[in-house]
């Protein structure tokens, strides 16, 4: 259990984590948008640095959602397995059903993180899109082009965020009860 709470928290940090980076990716590419001059090789290194910089944050939500499933799967099935070494009926049922809700809320949170998981790649797709058409044509007209995306990248980067914040609230009552008990 305490090693399904420590990847639990692990995984929350991480989508906290890349939240912040796709709001700071977001808020690079806006002020692009809004270039007016100057050194656009540099503008597009920084704006690159921030596409890598949310992609490896993807890559750690992604890691550690998979180690929650696979420490939470491993503890439901020793949980399963121990059930037959009760020798008393009452303490069985007692934890078998404690497994059964358990493992209920560990779905809904399981659910939860990859659905939010899920809403990454498509931001992705949209900011690498933008990375490397400015990489190809570094020119004030390229950044303009950028402007009609920045709302469909706005609207995604949120629905991605709202989506995460959802998964980090389902793993915060999921700590709260494991610890409960």
């Amino acid at each position: 259990r305490d090693i399904l709470v420590s990847n639990v928290e692990k995984a929350r940090e991480s989508q906290e984590e890349a939240s912040e980076q796709f709001k700071s990716a977001l808020e690079k590419f806006s002020a692009l948008t809004g270039f007016h001059g100057g050194d656009l090789q540099e503008t597009y290194e920084r704006l690159n640095d921030e596409y890598e910089n949310s992609e490896a944050a993807a890559l750690e939500v992604r890691k550690r959602i998979d180690a929650v499933e696979e420490v939470g799967n491993d503890l439901f099935d020793e949980w399963n397995a121990e059930l037959d070494q009760y020798t008393s009926r009452k303490l069985r049922n007692e934890s078998r059903v404690k497994l059964s809700k358990t493992k209920g809320k560990f779905k809904r949170l399981l659910s939860a993180m990859r659905k939010a998981e899920k809403k990454i790649d498509p931001v992705l797709n949209v900011f690498r899109d933008q990375v490397l058409y400015l990489k190809h044509n570094l020119n004030a007209q390229a950044i303009a082009s950028l402007k009609s995306e920045l709302n469909t990248l706005e609207a995604d980067i949120g629905r991605l965020i709202k989506e995460m914040q959802r998964s980090i609230d389902e793993a915060d009552a999921f700590i709260k009860e494991l610890k409960k008990n």
